[in-house]
């Protein structure tokens, strides 16, 4: 692996925490720039969901609806039918938890290249709580025929993926974070839709970590730590978990014989279970799954959160040792 994809993740007192949110609203103005047809709708969140400096830009290119996640679907719809790129944000919990039906009927049956932006997905999104805290979304999209699902790591993942999806004919939801979370990868770090990178990898590694999501520098930050402790980890990065990179994820688990898979999600629906029917059908291997199991969220702080539902670097440490005696 070149060092130089990467910051120093594990000094985290030095990395700047940046919402992801904030990498879609700099990577929209972007994208915008660069292609006229971009056009941003937005459900009366643009300051939110960041679209407000589309908004700012490009006033005649942007489309408030209102509190009215349906209709921001349908005519999200009707204006990729006329040729245009049509980004449609709300929070995920709303779009795509309240007009689901509009996204399938609409959008993916119709294959219109919508891009469907989730934003205050996960616990992290706090004291807002359960109500605003999408656990599901993942499940909901990457169900969907002909939808891609995209979920960055960090703020300059989260441009680098706006910018890429403006580019493609398929319908897309990328899903987004409200709170600050370590910025690691850089410039140089690679990104391209539908493949997964190893972001750090220990010489002849026992455990295969996949993580998407911000959750991912908790992984990073458990696999730095383990080798100190001899236990060699290899960690990838799958932000796009749909379509999902089959060979990369196949080459881990022969390598590695053993998975953990992190994600600030329920474990019914989600990424693990995305790489659990991959690895069922290809290459079985013991599994341990980090993220939300069963419940619903609550209010409190994004740190707090993350620690009470397993998915802080401890817990990762724990799932990492258990699938290594499972192993045995």
């Amino acid at each position: 692996m070149n060092k130089n994809i990467l910051d120093n993740f594990y000094e985290t007192d030095k990395l700047e925490s940046v919402p992801t949110r904030d990498g879609f609203g700099h990577g929209l103005v972007d994208a915008g720039t660069a292609d006229e047809r971009v056009v941003a709708l937005c459900a009366d969140l643009a300051e939110s969901t960041r679209m407000q400096w589309f908004m700012e830009k490009f006033p005649g290119r942007y489309v408030e609806l209102g509190v009215a996640e349906q209709n921001l679907a349908t005519v999200g719809a009707g204006m990729a039918a006329a040729g245009k790129i049509p980004f449609i944000a709300s929070y995920a919990t709303f779009s795509p938890g309240r007009n689901n039906e509009q996204i399938r009927t609409t959008i993916a049956l119709n294959k219109q290249p919508v891009k469907i932006v989730g934003s205050h997905a996960g616990v992290s999104v706090g004291p807002d709580g359960a109500t605003h805290q999408a656990l599901e979304d993942i499940g909901l999209m990457r169900m969907m025929p002909n939808m891609v699902v995209v979920n960055p790591c960090d703020a300059v993942e989260a441009e680098k993926a706006t910018i890429a999806i403006a580019k493609t004919d398929d319908p897309t939801y990328l899903r987004l974070g409200r709170s600050k979370t370590p910025v690691f990868t850089n410039d140089k770090t690679p990104f391209e839709i539908g493949k997964a990178q190893i972001f750090f990898e220990s010489e002849n590694p026992t455990v295969g970590i996949i993580g998407s999501g911000s959750v991912l520098h908790n992984a990073l930050l458990a696999a730095h730590e383990l080798k100190k402790d001899g236990i060699n980890i290899s960690v990838m990065n799958l932000a796009t978990i749909k379509p999902i990179d089959i060979d990369a994820v196949i080459k881990l688990a022969k390598k590695c014989e053993a998975i953990v898979t992190v994600e600030e999600h329920q474990i019914a629906g989600g990424m693990g279970s995305t790489i659990a029917e991959c690895l069922a059908k290809n290459n079985p291997v013991p599994m341990e799954f980090i993220g939300v199991h069963d419940q619903f969220g609550q209010s409190g702080t994004p740190d707090e959160l993350i620690k009470h539902y397993g998915m802080d670097k401890d817990s990762i440490i724990t799932a990492v040792k258990k699938v290594i005696e499972r192993k045995k």
